[in-house]
């Protein structure tokens, strides 16, 4: 069974880089609170997903969403029984082909709530994940469009609602040593 107290607490640990980030954070703490998995997504169109910021000598990692077009950090649902953190993992995985690592200590970097495909809610985990400085090589039926980007690229092409947590990246990315 997950640990919801301590991901809430992981969650209140954050400081909020703009209004957003503290109004999701608040969201997302009231939605743990709920009497159904908050992770499952057949069972409320309101769910927590778990997404990864992936960092390497080469920068940051995003890819095309592929139904909702626009560029993003990888990410998903978590599976039933599963850690957010190992989601992230995961979904990095079948998403860009590239093996990844958490930080160390693990680093729930960024919360956000937004609008995801069929109408559902996501209340997005965003884990900071260290990458080899390798190309991508995503899997047949997933986007292929997945790429490296410094951060001013990745700033300039991620999704508004992203720059800010972007932003915030680059400044905490030398806090962490990259995968050769």
């Amino acid at each position: 069974m997950r640990d919801v107290s301590g991901l809430g607490a992981r969650i209140r640990a954050i400081d909020p880089v703009d209004e957003r980030e503290a109004a999701s954070i608040v969201a997302t703490l009231e939605r743990l609170s709920w009497v159904d998995d908050p992770f499952d997504e057949n069972a409320n169109d309101r769910h927590l997903t778990a997404s990864a910021f992936i960092l390497s000598s080469r920068g940051v990692i995003l890819h095309l969403h592929r139904r909702m077009d626009i560029w993003v950090q990888p990410g998903g649902h978590v599976d039933a029984g599963e850690e957010p953190s190992a989601a992230a993992v995961r979904e990095t995985l079948e998403e860009t082909g590239l093996e990844v690592v958490h930080t160390q200590p693990p680093t729930l970097f960024h919360v956000d709530v937004h609008a995801g495909p069929r109408g559902h809610t996501h209340y997005d985990l965003r884990y900071v994940l260290l990458a080899r400085p390798l190309d991508p090589s995503p899997p047949a039926g997933e986007s292929p469009e997945v790429h490296w980007f410094d951060f001013t690229d990745a700033i300039a092409r991620c999704e508004s609602g992203m720059v800010s947590a972007v932003n915030k990246l680059e400044l905490a990315s030398t806090r962490w040593t990259m995968r050769d």
